[in-house]
This record gives C-alpha cells, sequence and structure tokens, in this order.
C-alpha cells in the first residue's frame, strides 16, 4: 500500500500543492494520489482517472503538478508518476 516516510506537516505542504493543480486535473476527469517520498526526496505519485491514459499526462505531469510541488516544498528534488503511461 501507499507509503510515506516524511511527517505529517510535510505531507500538507506536498498536498496543499497539489489541490493548487487538482481542480485542472478533476476538470478533465483525472486525479493524483501520493504514494511516497523516497529517500531523495522524489514524490511518487500515482494518476487516477483520465490522467492515468492521457496522452498529454507527461507534460502536465511536468509542467502542472510538478512546478506546483516544487514551487511550494522545495526540499521535493523530483516528480514521478508510477503508473504514467509512455508516450508512443
Amino acid at each position: 500500500m501507499a507509503t510515506i516516510n516524511v511527517d505529517n506537516d510535510f505531507l500538507l505542504r506536498i498536498e496543499s500543492a497539489l489541490d493548487q493543480i487538482r481542480p485542472y486535473l478533476e476538470a478533465d476527469g483525472g486525479n493524483v494520489k501520493v504514494l511516497e517520498v523516497t529517500d531523495d526526496m522524489t514524490l511518487k505519485l500515482e494518476l487516477l482517472g483520465a490522467c492515468g491514459t492521457c496522452p498529454m499526462s507527461t507534460m502536465t505531469l511536468k509542467a502542472g503538478v510538478e512546478q506546483s510541488v516544487l514551487k511550494a516544498v522545495p526540499e521535493i528534488r523530483a516528480v514521478e508518476a508510477v503508473n504514467m503511461t509512455p508516450l508512443p
């Protein structure tokens, strides 16, 4: 299951950053779920709904989700989706 190796305040900062972009994801039938923060400060997310199969998910992740998180939580070094559909 989802494991998170950070304290609750840190997780709340991440969730707050994600909440800034969630309305845009939800408008297209998608969302994201925090799975873990690795020891090297990589945030691992699961893409939910339409985000999991959308051909634009790579751009959404990097230009939207990652930028929102990095701005609000500079300790995070990268954001990765564990279930992103690779581009052809």
